[in-house]
């Protein structure tokens, strides 16, 4: 569809008129819609988020991580340092000035076009001008426009959504490579008592005061015992390894320090009775769904209105020749819908609305499982973790109060002392592996109140450190 227009001094200067008032309709914000990522951030996180644009904002980031990892990485530090300094996350950043430019693409008309032409019969010369513009898109703007900015409003909810994910992740990687490196301590603990033990077994051994089996069975507490060391130590490269990437460090930087302890278990779980309407009100994913629809709905509409004119021409002519009077007047070309009525078009419009309402309605009804399943696995999580601190560490305390009498008044062997021991630093490690899965479960349970949780088991890379070590 376009337009063509000729000679005119004053139809030339209304045309350039209307061209920059049009233009000047759609713009780009100041901000390119950051703003509302930071607000959302800062209300959600209270962290700072940063688009880095320019070296000198570069720099400014650098040194900013530099001063968070001067000292031990707390979780907020180290969610701060991921806000900061993840490529991920500014690439989706950069996604969303694109989106913008294509918002603001929509809202401006296409640029004129100009055509010349000179033609010659006999002494006759003619000149031929005309200034066209698509009719098309002009006619179309207000719509599609309109679907542009739906289209960059879901790219804003769904830029937060990538800012809060990453952050939940950054937070679970911090309590796994935590408590492995803690879990390690613990091991190591282990290991010493069984080299005591073997070492003990094997000199009896030497003496004739210890049986072959005897020996073996300590020997192979050892063994046991450099198993789970072995596997502890995997544990802690591989949730340090990917606290690292979520991060985005290299270099030196990777050299951080980690705190030596989770933080303690709190006195009780956060209750949350209307759960699931939280999570309906402000989870980003029903809402990016929802302006999704509005966006398809709106596509619906345009695919109706422009399904029989899909081609419209208008343009004024002037014709100029040195023998004849300049020649006036306008031309409307139109094509003819006799084989494709753009019944297909809307058909596939249509059928693609269906298909969002559907997604949306899995959405809502998925999210309220996922929430549910939150809620409760975070309220188990801190169940079994207060069984541990409660009951168990202080049984195995006693235990080994009682068996500390019962060696001193030589009841028990040192092997029976040595195996308590063991059995009280891997039940203080069982509490660890709880605690470290409860908080966990807290940052999945927040991920569930903002937007699609990616649950914790879902990790593959750290399988490993799922289960205590030495277990």
């Amino acid at each position: 569809m376009a337009i063509t227009k000729s000679s005119g001094m004053k139809s030339r200067l209304g045309l350039c008129a209307a061209f920059v008032l049009l233009s000047g309709c759609a713009s780009f914000s100041q901000d390119g819609g950051f703003t509302q990522i930071e607000q959302a951030s800062q209300a959600q996180l209270d962290k700072q988020v940063t688009w880095v644009k320019t070296p000198e904002q570069r720099s400014q980031v650098a040194e900013r991580v530099v001063e968070l990892l001067a000292e031990p990485l707390t979780v907020d530090a180290a969610v701060q340092v991921a806000l900061l300094n993840n490529r991920d996350l500014q690439a989706s950043f950069d996604a969303l000035g694109i989106s913008e430019a294509e918002r603001v693409q929509a809202g401006r008309i296409p640029n004129p076009g100009f055509s010349f032409g000179r033609l010659e019969k006999g002494s006759e010369v003619e000149y031929e001008r005309g200034l066209h513009i698509n009719l098309a898109r002009l006619v179309a703007m207000p719509l599609t426009s309109g679907m542009e900015a739906k289209r960059f409003e879901q790219m804003q909810r769904q830029t937060s959504l990538a800012l809060f994910e990453l952050a939940s992740q950054t937070r679970k990687a911090w309590y796994r490579a935590v408590a492995a490196q803690e879990s390690l301590a613990y091991m190591q603990q282990v290991m010493q008592a069984a080299e005591v033990s073997a070492e003990l077994a094997r000199r009896l051994a030497a003496v004739g005061n210890y049986s072959t089996l005897q020996r073996a069975q300590e020997q192979s507490f050892y063994a046991d015992a450099g198993l789970n060391l072995i596997r502890a130590e995997q544990a802690r490269v591989q949730s340090r390894e990917q606290l690292t990437r979520l991060l985005g460090l290299w270099g030196e930087q990777i050299d951080f320090r980690l705190p030596e302890r989770l933080p303690e278990l709190p006195a009780k779980p956060e209750q949350l009775p209307d759960v699931e309407r939280l999570a309906m009100t402000q989870r980003l994913d029903i809402q990016a769904v929802r302006l999704d629809a509005e966006r398809l709905a709106s596509n619906l509409g345009l695919s109706k209105t422009t399904r029989v004119i899909n081609v419209l021409e208008l343009g004024v002519v002037n014709n100029r020749s040195n023998e004849e009077p300049t020649q006036r007047g306008y031309e409307i070309s139109v094509e003819l819908p006799l084989f494709d009525w753009s019944g297909a078009k809307v058909a596939k419009a249509e059928a693609q609305y269906r298909q969002m309402l559907n997604r949306a309605a899995a959405t809502a009804v998925n999210a309220r499982s996922q929430v549910r399943e939150a809620y409760l696995g975070y309220q188990a999580s801190h169940d079994l973790a207060r069984h541990y601190r409660d009951e168990v560490l202080p049984l195995r305390a006693r235990i080994a109060e009682e068996n500390v009498l019962q060696y001193n008044g030589m009841f028990i062997s040192t092997f029976e002392l040595l195996a308590d021991a063991r059995k009280q630093i891997l039940a203080v490690d069982g509490y660890l592996q709880a605690q470290r899965d409860f908080w966990i479960a807290k940052a999945d349970l927040d991920m569930a109140l903002l937007g699609a949780p990616s649950l914790s088991a879902s990790t593959p890379a750290m399988a490993a450190t799922d289960e205590p070590a030495g277990h």
